[in-house]
């Protein structure tokens, strides 16, 4: 079987999150309970102060764009790009109800970057980059666009022993149909999960004091039906696999599901374990 070209997965990608954008937009109180602490690592990584014009990429739903935009305040500015506008217009509706005046969201493909050379003074990216089908090119226009002195900030997942959360679905799919082996070199969640894999292009690129660390932090569910429900209404690729099941298959698929995320139970709540993996990159002045 021929392996889609670049532009069909960036596309395929676009409808999905499109198509989850409701449910992010739901959800998004949630996250920004649990995961503000990344944001405030990618702002302090990026070295984001008063005055900056910073460029976010992949901002979804407005993370970490809209607390840039905040750091930087009115004498800076920030654009938050992404493929889908479903969830940058929920993104546009956060920054007017929290008054951000100098944030503008527009769509775009991360690997072919709509801006001059030097035309920021920082980069920020969360859970981003792994998605994309060339990242050496994404990084080669990252480096581009960067001022010189200015830095890149970028979280993507690391190995997913060290992410339950994100692989359970997966585990509980493949108990119910057989689902070939995954592509390790595919656009997916874990595609940079390995120290030095996205450090190492960004050095290819021709950014330098490269910095990386492995960023280890918790979050919590409700209840195991909880967890369930966020991973329907926001996971594209799961969503994908369960519209071809069976109701039968779908219960049996949610059995295991709410079976082994229940063996995270702490006290009253579902408490995960998760591993990001941090890096920062700077442009040679």
């Amino acid at each position: 079987m021929a392996q889609p070209s670049s532009q069909q997965i960036i596309e395929d990608q676009r409808q999905d999150w499109n198509r989850v954008a409701g449910g992010w937009e739901k959800w998004d109180r949630f996250f920004d309970e649990q995961m503000a602490f990344l944001n405030h690592r990618l702002v302090a990584d990026a070295r984001l102060r008063s005055g900056m014009r910073v460029l976010d990429l992949g901002s979804g739903t407005g993370y970490p764009a809209l607390l840039g935009a905040q750091t930087v305040g009115p004498s800076g500015s920030v654009t938050g790009l992404d493929l889908a506008a479903d969830m940058l217009a929920a993104a546009g509706r956060k920054a007017k109800r929290l008054g951000l005046s100098n944030v503008a969201f527009r769509t775009g493909d991360v690997t072919t970057l709509p801006f001059e050379a030097a035309s920021f003074d920082a980069v920020t990216s969360r859970f981003c980059l792994m998605f994309l089908p060339e990242i050496p090119k994404a990084a080669a226009e990252i480096a581009r666009v960067l001022k010189p002195g200015g830095w890149i900030a970028a979280a993507v997942w690391s190995a997913p022993e060290k992410n339950p959360s994100l692989g359970i679905a997966m585990n509980a799919i493949k108990q119910v149909v057989e689902l070939p082996p995954p592509d390790p070199a595919a656009p997916g969640i874990f595609r940079l999960a390995q120290p030095g894999d996205l450090a190492d292009m960004l050095r290819q690129a021709g950014l330098t004091d490269v910095a990386e660390q492995e960023f280890l932090a918790e979050w919590s569910y409700a209840s195991a039906d909880e967890y369930y429900t966020s991973l329907t209404e926001l996971a594209a690729p799961i969503q994908n696999l369960l519209a071809k099941f069976s109701p039968d298959q779908l219960r049996e698929v949610k059995r295991h599901i709410v079976q082994a995320i229940s063996r995270f139970q702490r006290g009253d709540r579902i408490t995960l374990p998760f591993a990001v993996r941090m890096v920062a990159a700077r442009k040679p002045v």
